[in-house]
C-alpha cells in the first residue's frame, strides 16, 4: 500500500508544447466501485491490467493499492460487463526533477486536458509550467471517477 499525493491542473491548450516524442501510454479505466471513502478501478494501460483501491481522499493524498492482473481477462470483464469507462492518452512530460502527467481525454471527454504532478510531500514546491492554468486538485469535479459520469 503506498500513498499518492497529486496536484492536478487545467491547462491552457494553446500554450501546450508539442506532445511529440514524449513518451505516452492508452489507458482504459472501467469503475467498480466509486463511493468517496473506496474507488476500485480496473486499468488498461497499454498491454498490462492493473485493479487499483484507493482510499478516501484528505487534501491531495490518499491511500492507494495496485495489482497486476491479466490483461486478457481485463479487457472481457470491461466489454462484457456495463460498467463506466473512461479512455485517455497519457503522456509523461519532464519538468525539473518531476514528470508532469498530461491526460488527453477521449469519446464524451474528447476536449478535456488535465496535468497531474506526483509529490512526495503534501508541501513540496515546483515551479508550474506557464501552460498551466486553474489548479482543480481540491475540486471533486475532476477526479477521474466524476468526470466519467458527464
Amino acid at each position: 500500500m503506498s500513498v499518492e499525493i497529486e496536484r492536478k491542473y487545467l491547462v491552457n491548450n494553446e500554450l501546450i508544447p508539442s506532445l511529440e516524442g514524449f513518451k505516452s501510454d492508452i489507458i482504459v479505466q472501467g469503475y467498480l466501485s466509486s463511493i468517496p471513502e473506496l474507488t476500485i478501478r480496473l486499468r488498461l494501460k497499454n498491454e498490462s491490467a492493473f485493479l487499483t483501491f484507493k482510499g478516501k481522499t484528505e487534501g491531495i493524498k490518499r491511500q492507494e493499492l495496485e495489482i497486476p492482473i491479466d490483461s486478457a481477462f481485463a479487457h472481457k470483464f470491461i466489454q462484457s460487463f456495463d460498467i463506466l469507462v473512461l479512455r485517455k492518452k497519457r503522456y509523461y512530460i519532464p519538468h525539473g526533477h518531476l514528470t508532469i502527467e498530461l491526460d488527453v481525454f477521449e469519446g464524451k471527454l474528447d476536449g478535456l486536458i488535465l496535468a497531474e504532478v506526483e509529490l512526495a510531500h503534501e508541501d513540496e514546491q515546483f515551479s508550474l509550467p506557464e501552460w498551466f492554468a486553474q489548479e482543480v486538485s481540491y475540486d471533486p469535479a475532476y477526479y477521474n471517477v466524476n468526470l466519467i459520469r458527464r
